[in-house]
């Protein structure tokens, strides 16, 4: 098993969030694992971009060369454009479909969902909305992981439990909310 994943999007959406449930996930199955952080100028609303790599043989980089990433999860589709020089060819998209305009000269994202749409396993989600809608409106990048379930070759019950273990600290309240926002993410690999 080797999975090869970037996690991209704007410093706050909880790149680095979705970066540890996966590697909880991934530890508590015995599976190798090694992360790259990107933070840019996240604080101020800038890129962040994280290199994930899963496999059950040990791994020598934590670098994903262009063409050779699985799956690409962005809370954002213009970072999700940004790195499709990685994805490998019949690798995954799961970003969001809601632009998070924080520069002035933003692309169409028309235009952006053209070059998305020419691919052949792409999956976009108003992640914020259905947050909202659900009443976990905190959890939207929890929800993107869910979607992303299945690409990722990550049992359900296994990011389900890492959830429990990386947000115990905060309280029963945020577990829960985490873990429907979660459900209902995987909920849509059914549709």
């Amino acid at each position: 098993m080797k999975t090869d994943i970037i996690l991209c999007g704007v410093g706050g959406q909880g790149i680095l969030s979705i970066a540890t449930i996966i590697g909880e996930a991934a530890m508590a199955e015995d599976l190798f694992i090694k992360q790259a952080e990107v933070h840019g100028m996240s604080q101020r609303g800038g890129d962040v971009q994280s290199n994930l790599r899963i496999s059950s043989q040990p791994i020598a980089s934590d670098l994903i060369g262009k063409g050779t990433a699985d799956v690409i999860i962005s809370m954002e589709p213009m970072e999700a454009l940004r790195y499709l020089q990685y994805l490998k060819p019949g690798g995954w998209v799961i970003t969001s479909s809601t632009p998070f305009k924080n520069i002035p000269n933003y692309p169409d994202i028309e235009a952006i969902n053209a070059q998305l749409n020419k691919l052949p396993h792409v999956v976009k989600i108003d992640i914020d909305q259905m947050a909202k809608d659900n009443g976990v409106p905190r959890s939207a990048n929890v929800i993107l992981l869910g979607a992303a379930q299945k690409a990722l070759g990550i049992e359900y019950n296994k990011l389900e439990n890492a959830i429990r273990r990386v947000f115990a600290r905060k309280g029963e309240a945020v577990v829960e909310a985490n873990i429907k926002a979660l459900a209902l993410g995987a909920a849509l690999n059914d549709k």
